[in-house]
């Protein structure tokens, strides 16, 4: 068993999977960092001295022991912006990786026909059939 999973796990699908989702996590934290470091502080100047990330809205307020029920949205929209910025990173890595790939070549299909004998499809310019060995 211990065999197999050492095979499953040095195969090369699995290593680059694990390559990747690694990268995706730090390039997913640089994003993040960037959304709300970087892009939401001056927008929210623009907007007003907005902070978005404090933006909520309280559903029950703060009494006694209890903490105060909160939605806050204004986490919600530096999430979102976060996924807008990695979709499109992402896409245009595939873009990228789609244009480099080279196309396959179109390979015409030879014409075909029927031995009138086993019935087989077979090579429009064969003499013989493969199938049956009959003489066409």
């Amino acid at each position: 068993m211990l065999q197999e999973f050492k095979a499953f796990i040095m195969r090369g699908n699995v290593v680059d999977l694990a390559v990747g989702i690694v990268i995706g996590a730090a390039f997913g934290k640089i994003v993040s960092s960037f959304v709300s470091d970087i892009l939401m502080p001056p927008i929210g100047v623009a907007m007003g001295q907005v902070d978005f990330s404090a933006l909520s809205y309280t559903l029950i307020e703060k009494t006694g022991d209890k903490a105060a029920v909160v939605v806050g949205y204004g986490k919600f929209i530096n999430t979102l912006i976060d996924f807008i910025i990695i979709g499109f990173a992402i896409f245009m890595v595939v873009k990228m990786v789609n244009k480099m790939q080279r196309p396959q070549p179109i390979v015409a299909e030879e014409p075909k026909k029927e031995c009138p004998f086993c019935v087989t499809s077979i090579s429009a310019k064969a003499k013989r059939c493969p199938a049956c060995t009959s003489e066409l």
